[in-house]
């Protein structure tokens, strides 16, 4: 029998690797980053939502995402 931790565990092609963690102190945020926030995925259209929307809202846009 598995506890609940063990059946809640992601296995490791469910898991975003650490390469591609970032905390956006390392750099200006992006319109990929604004569309991975909102769990999107990354298209040219969406990239396009992404522009307009952090020329609206500069990086505003992604902060409101985040938790």
């Amino acid at each position: 029998m598995s506890t609940e931790s063990e059946s809640h565990r992601p296995s490791p092609g469910d898991v975003t690797p650490d390469a591609r963690l970032r905390t956006g102190a390392e750099g200006e945020v992006t319109p990929e980053d604004l569309v991975l926030a909102s769990g999107r995925d990354v298209t040219p259209a969406n990239l396009k939502w992404a522009e307009r929307k952090m020329a609206e809202e500069g990086t505003a846009a992604v902060n409101k995402l985040l938790p």
